[in-house]
């Protein structure tokens, strides 16, 4: 094939600092919203007098969480493969993946809600919470359950406009989704006196509310004189490709909640006072997360287009920008940290015991941004490019690079050790990625 005929295939399009930022920010402030939601439905059951019932919201958003978690892959493989499927400027494709993944969502969903009862008898036979927190659970948890398919709809309607690179269009979703959530929330739960009941309705409506302005948002954006045949929407090869996407994402999901999982377990080991500790400042890393995930999506949206678009300079300039935005990122939020950390601690806790002991341990939280900035970053790389199975292989290799620091420092170093291999784990995470990066780039844009 000639050169010029190549050429004629790359479809080159902007990648500069504002674009990224267009991208990042929108994306950003709608990550902040989702803990926001979390704070408002503790305070309004909080404020119910009953601590059962506030134990009930906190083991029902567990289970929760672990399921829908199993589903990551509709949000993260709808974005890789949307954004690939604009930048080959292929509108049948951007149609097909998006009714592909929609059909996956909503009979998912509704399985889930036949499963619902198994599912949580198990969680909590797992989890063994009192019986009057079990009772309240299983109230929040069987209501919740009823949204699956909208909220499964919602995964793949955001991660459609986000490979369309429509970051404010998902930022005003969302927030329609969360800002709905809190309202009904509130008045239901506290107005009302609804209760957990109420809490648990307001996310209904909130999902249910969100999906269908999400669907007639899509439904505007689609291109109605092309159309994807049957045949094209069923072609086993793209079922194929999603499926093999969901395992490897799957793995991934869960390989990460362990080995956060395994940090909390083993800080447990050291006594209530440092796991109480340690809980304080896992919120440095959360905080961090929501920003860094802001810029870990952009590159998902401009790897994933440049790959489409057979745009080999896009991806690499693409690569560059993210890299160097997040690293100022993770620099502020480290900074800001170490500078703010005393009083971010005492914000978080009033219990003077917890606030020393976590001092002792504020630089380890304080400067994790810095360590794990790499690997949010490649991760949006890997997603974009849909590069999934190496995503999966390198968090084990990574998973056991962290258990075996741990095992060398955990006599010596204790809970300093422990903070230490968590660095370690995420900074392995971004190294082992790194090291396909150059790997896999040659292989996909080889012509």
């Amino acid at each position: 094939m000639s050169s010029a005929s190549t050429s004629s295939k790359i479809k080159k399009f902007e990648i500069s600092h504002k674009s990224v930022l267009q991208l990042a920010i929108p994306m950003t402030l709608a990550y902040i919203t989702t803990p926001l939601l979390s704070l408002v439905d503790t305070a309004v059951v909080g404020r119910l007098g009953v601590e059962a019932l506030i134990g009930g919201l906190a083991v029902g958003a567990i289970i929760i969480d672990l399921v829908f978690t199993t589903f990551n892959f509709l949000r993260f493989g709808t974005t890789g493969l949307t954004s690939q499927a604009f930048g080959a400027e292929d509108e049948k494709e951007k149609q097909a993946i998006l009714f592909r993944a929609l059909v996956i969502g909503i009979l998912s969903g509704v399985v889930m809600i036949i499963l619902s009862p198994i599912i949580i008898w198990l969680g909590l036979w797992f989890i063994a919470p009192s019986e009057a927190v079990a009772e309240a659970t299983k109230t929040y948890f069987l209501i919740r359950m009823i949204s699956a398919p909208f909220t499964l709809g919602n995964y793949v309607i955001l991660g459609w406009l986000l490979g369309l690179g429509h970051s404010y269009m998902t930022l005003a979703i969302q927030v329609l989704l969360n800002g709905t959530n809190i309202l009904f929330s509130i008045y239901l739960g506290l107005v009302l006196d609804w209760g957990i009941e109420g809490v648990a309705i307001a996310t209904i409506i909130g999902e249910v509310l969100a999906f269908f302005v999400g669907i007639y948002v899509c439904w505007r954006m689609l291109d109605h004189s092309i159309r994807p045949s049957r045949s094209r929407i069923m072609d086993k090869m793209a079922w194929s490709k999603l499926v093999n996407l969901n395992a490897d994402i799957m793995l991934r999901s869960f390989t990460l909640l362990f080995a956060f999982a395994y940090f909390t377990a083993q800080g447990a080991g050291f006594g209530d006072l440092t796991l109480a500790a340690n809980a304080i400042l896992m919120h440095f890393f959360l905080i961090s997360g929501y920003f860094l995930d802001g810029l870990a999506t952009a590159a998902e949206q401009i790897i994933g287009r440049s790959i489409g678009a057979k745009y080999k300079e896009g991806f690499w300039r693409g690569f560059k920008l993210t890299l160097l935005w997040s690293a100022l990122m993770a620099l502020v939020c480290s900074l800001v940290f170490w500078l703010a950390g005393p009083s971010l601690i005492e914000l978080l806790t009033t219990i003077s015991e917890v606030q020393s002991e976590a001092m002792i341990y504020l630089a380890w939280a304080a400067f994790i941004p810095l360590s794990g900035m790499l690997v949010f970053q490649m991760d949006g790389v890997f997603i974009g490019a849909t590069w999934s199975r190496d995503m999966s292989v390198m968090m084990i290799v990574s998973l056991v690079g962290y258990l075996l620091v741990w095992w060398l420092v955990k006599e010596p170093l204790q809970n300093h050790g422990l903070w230490l291999a968590l660095h370690c784990f995420v900074i392995f995470r971004g190294l082992t990625l790194s090291a396909r990066l150059r790997a896999k780039a040659s292989q996909t844009f080889t012509v």
